[in-house]
């Protein structure tokens, strides 16, 4: 089959696309031939070696296609199906994840423990399935399981267009929570108000927390940090007295200024929140495929323009998610 792989650490350029022998379904597991996978940033620090994984190595947490074989034990499921995979691999408390933790899918198929695929409704497409995955499981557990939103509530979400962060925006919206969203983009900050944003804000340019607290009072009661150094200080000031700020990610740096002072005198919790569970990925699935949640998908590169699509999401020029389509064959 053909796959796109990793031999070595670094740029666009290492990723090689390659024929290599097709996966067996063992016992308990789905061989998927794969009609689409997704790029998430996940993707990018690992083929920069952050974190460095054995070699060579297929890259790609998100899936959609059609189940092709079944291993021995397999119930619940058909040969020609159409099926979505869950990319978070329980270990009693921890999740590995497709792609970082084993060969992933960029590549036109994979086996795979027949609990992570789940039938695909037929109102959605395969770039849709591929799309919402990894980022809305990882936006389900921040905002339900870790924050316990609630309608009315408000949130602050930095860098719409980002994957997790405008899984969170579509999440907060069929939740009924009120979305202030940032962006130094004009383009996605217009494009946000149209899909419903309450607020959207410049954070190049504009004062986010001054925006916060003219649209809310007190701040919000829940901050989706995913950039760490850059808006740590932010979204400290922005949050409410007794709001939660939760923490998946760190794209400008891990290390920002502590400010614990804000911790006690606001009386606020810090939440980290990792992958997410088969509940968070079931529970971010049927508000998708009940269409109160959308997936917005950028845009589409056939597999051999892989290096393209990675260049495209380190850029950030992404509005959505980024979609690989696989061959028809082979």
């Amino acid at each position: 089959m053909l796959a796109a792989r990793i031999h070595e650490d670094g740029g666009p350029d290492v990723l090689t696309l390659e024929e290599v022998p097709d996966p067996v379904a063992g016992p308990g597991e789905v061989v998927v031939r794969l009609r689409t996978s997704a790029l998430n940033h996940l993707d990018v620090w690992v083929r920069k070696g952050l974190p460095s994984v054995p070699k060579p190595r297929i890259l790609g947490a998100d899936g959609a296609g059609v189940v092709e074989s079944l291993g021995d034990g397999v119930d619940g499921l058909e040969v020609g199906q159409r099926v979505v995979l869950n990319p978070g691999i329980e270990h009693g408390s921890r999740i590995t994840v497709v792609g970082e933790h084993c060969d992933g899918t960029n590549a036109e198929r994979i086996a795979i423990d027949a609990g992570q695929v789940f039938p695909l409704d037929d109102g959605l497409t395969f770039e849709q399935a591929a799309a919402f995955p990894l980022v809305f499981e990882t936006a389900y557990r921040m905002l339900v399981t870790r924050a316990g939103v609630q309608a009315g509530q408000w949130a602050l979400v930095w860098g719409i267009g980002g994957g997790v962060a405008t899984a969170a925006f579509e999440l907060c919206r069929a939740l009924g929570v009120r979305t202030i969203v940032t962006s130094g983009s004009a383009e996605k900050l217009a494009a946000a108000r149209e899909w419903g944003a309450d607020v959207a804000v410049n954070h190049k340019d504009d004062d986010v927390v001054a925006a916060v607290k003219e649209a809310t009072g007190q701040g919000v009661d829940v901050v989706i940090e995913t950039v760490g150094e850059a808006t740590w200080a932010r979204s400290l000031n922005a949050v409410r007295p007794a709001g939660k700020v939760v923490v998946c990610g760190a794209t400008s740096g891990p290390n920002p200024p502590a400010m614990l002072h804000r911790f006690w005198w606001k009386q606020i919790d810090v939440l980290g929140s990792t992958m997410g569970t088969r509940e968070d990925f079931v529970g971010a699935y049927d508000l998708v495929r009940s269409g109160k949640a959308r997936v917005h998908v950028d845009r589409t590169y056939p597999l051999e323009e892989i290096a393209a699509a990675h260049e495209r999401l380190e850029a950030g020029d992404q509005l959505g998610k980024i979609v690989l389509q696989l061959p028809d064959g082979g």
